[in-house]
């Protein structure tokens, strides 16, 4: 294979690692709702509607209640039916939820509970089928001569169905409204009369509608009464009018529980019923929502998800998943910037170990050890051990050393120092026998360089690995470390200069010229 179908092939490689990595990462926000940053919140209402009667003689009692379906722009993520004695179950009747409770024998003052939880989606569109054009009604006298009026004086101020049905509410809801609207609304105002009255006369149009009732879904825990909507279908899709005011759009904060104005309680077997409805606000980790929700989907995606391991394993990975951040920033410090250090994997292990000691007193520690590792290990020079024992009794003095360090940490109050025992004890002896071999072979200054560049890069990881956005992004969305691989198989095959090289071959470009 030459260099050019090499480089093809790795840059192939790369982009197809980065486009599996966002694609996947895009789902899992897109469809399951995983927050992009950490301590991200989201609204959550608690729906509950209390159905009250009366069964004044012992026997058998029926409640119905019309239950959401999917309703636009929420979803709903448990529900619950709360009653005593009684059988529950929900049927779906043209397009409609029914709950039924049923108890062969009762008596006396019944209340039944039907209790949601829901929370906002960026999904506003329906799934409700868009109907027929329906008929003209066919009315009596004087309706249908009343009819025929309103609607030639609203097609003669409106050009196409939004401004029809916008023109027709708000003649509807005119203060002094002409004796035709006062036929079909009558004299004392009611919103769903009003709000059949209007859809009576869109179907006398030829216009489909719909009368919905919805409730508001406040910022504080109160009770709230269901109120009237107009949907009207425009041969392409759902427009929502406040039959009140006239004013398209349909409030966020707006929650349909019904794509119909029919009764949304029956009692049989009772008496004296009623149906209250009250919402409380509440405030959820996104996180935990999305969870919630994957779950309650059955989703495939989130089952293979390290949010469902063990809380123990996840803490480890929590950890573990930042060690590829860290290696992309000693990729980059030692390919592109040209900064020398000891080993690939010493700075992530030691920025890894800062994260609990805290940088000053890691830095602190780590040099203090390294200090001290090294005069032993010069001092093991003399005797001329073979190279296992040697490492051997340096790996046994750092032991020793970071012990002592403890212990006297402890004595003077120092907390901090307890987490000495974090730092890769391997891993520092073999720095100290780098050092050590470095220190001999190309003296002190070169050493010393070495040494403060692993410092400095562990430093810069460590500051990388404790943002809180990289934290978070790299254990919800582990699917982005795949982006990480394909940026360091790239920075791998960059074979141009250093930034610490420019300098140094500056006068030969100066001579050349």
């Amino acid at each position: 294979m030459n260099l050019s179908a090499r480089r093809r092939h790795l840059y192939l490689l790369s982009a197809t690692l980065a486009v599996v990595g966002i694609s996947v990462g895009v789902i899992r926000v897109a469809e399951l709702g995983f927050p992009m940053v950490p301590g991200a919140t989201s609204p959550l209402w608690t729906v509950e509607a209390r159905i009250q009667f009366e069964r004044f003689t012992p026997g058998t009692a029926k409640a119905m209640l019309a239950i959401p379906a999917d309703p636009l722009g929420y979803e709903v993520l448990t529900e619950n039916f709360i009653s005593r004695g009684y059988g529950v179950s929900v049927s779906d009747e043209d397009g409609d939820r029914i709950a039924l409770w049923a108890i062969r024998r009762t008596e006396g003052e019944q209340s039944l509970y039907y209790r949601m939880r829901v929370f906002r989606k960026d999904d506003r569109e329906t799934g409700v089928p868009p109907p027929p054009f329906p008929p003209v009604p066919e009315l009596e006298e004087p309706f249908a001569s009343a009819m025929d009026a309103i609607i030639e004086d609203v097609r003669r101020h409106s050009a196409d169905v939004e401004t029809f049905t916008a023109t027709l509410l708000q003649t509807i809801a005119s203060a002094s409204p002409d004796d035709n609207v006062r036929l079909f609304i009558g004299h004392e105002p009611d919103p769903f009369r009003a709000a059949e009255a209007a859809r009576t006369l869109l179907s006398g149009a030829r216009i489909p509608a719909r009368v919905l009732q919805v409730i508001d879904l406040p910022n504080e825990a109160r009770r709230v009464e269901l109120e009237p909507w107009i949907a009207v279908h425009n041969g392409r899709r759902w427009l929502f009018f406040n039959p009140a005011t006239g004013i398209k759009e349909l409030p966020r904060s707006l929650f349909i529980w019904r794509w119909s104005g029919d009764p949304i309680a029956r009692v049989l077997g009772g008496a004296k019923e009623s149906v209250e409805f009250r919402v409380s606000p509440s405030v959820q980790d996104a996180l935990s929502l999305a969870q919630q929700q994957a779950a309650s989907r059955d989703s495939r995606l989130a089952q293979f998800s390290l949010l469902d391991l063990p809380l123990q394993t996840r803490q480890v990975y929590a950890v573990v998943l930042l060690i590829p951040i860290g290696a992309l920033v000693i990729v980059l410090m030692r390919n592109v910037v040209g900064v020398r250090t000891f080993g690939t994997f010493l700075p992530v292990l030691v920025a890894l170990a800062f994260r609990e000691t805290q940088l000053v007193a890691g830095i602190f520690m780590f040099s203090t050890l390294v200090a001290l590792g090294l005069a032993l290990r010069l001092y093991l020079e003399k005797l001329h051990l073979l190279l296992v024992p040697r490492l051997a009794a340096v790996l046994t003095m750092v032991v020793l050393l970071m012990a002592a360090l403890s212990v006297l940490s402890h004595r003077l109050g120092l907390e901090t120092g307890l987490s000495v025992a974090l730092f890769p004890m391997v891993i520092l002896t073999m720095t100290i026998e780098r050092m050590s071999v470095v220190w001999e072979e190309r003296g002190p200054r070169d050493a010393i360089i070495d040494g403060l560049g692993s410092l400095l890069v562990a430093t810069i990881a460590y500051g990388v690995m404790s943002v809180s956005l990289i934290q978070h992004l790299v254990f919800v969305f582990p699917e982005t470390l795949l982006v990480v691989l394909a940026v360091i198989l790239l920075l791998g095959s960059y074979t141009g200069y250093r930034l610490t090289e420019i300098r140094r071959f500056r006068v030969l470009g100066g001579n050349g010229r």
